[in-house]
């Protein structure tokens, strides 16, 4: 599953109940952003690879698509920053597209794989 982590090597200015916190809110806010394509939150399609949250809250989120020519390719990043900046407090959050490694099937949970009912 997705990685939540600080942004650099060295220790970090959020106590762990912070950054414990702030996952669980990230997550949450991830979770309300849905493929228009397919009825499953981008989180559980396995469609946000890494998150980097730094010590002054900035959010550097790297996601793919299930599909490079998927159709909301320049409209999906804007719908995940805007979800994200809701949580109260953050500086700021920048979304990049990767496409290495590519995504598939392997990467959806276990509840994305009963919804669209793939066990």
């Amino acid at each position: 599953m997705t990685e939540i982590s600080t942004a650099s090597d060295k220790p970090s200015a959020l106590s762990q109940k912070e950054l414990d916190s702030l996952t669980d809110q990230l997550v949450e806010k991830l979770k309300t952003v849905f493929d228009p394509e397919i009825p499953v939150d981008i989180y559980e399609l396995g469609l946000i690879y890494k998150v980097d949250v730094s010590d002054e809250k900035d959010v550097k989120i790297d996601m793919t698509l299930t599909a490079p020519g998927c159709p909301v390719a320049g409209e999906m990043p804007g719908w995940v920053e805007d979800a994200v900046m809701e949580i109260p407090g953050l500086k700021s959050c920048s979304v990049d597209l990767v496409f290495d490694p590519p995504w598939d099937q392997s990467r959806m949970s276990d509840e994305a794989k009963l919804q669209l009912n793939m066990f």
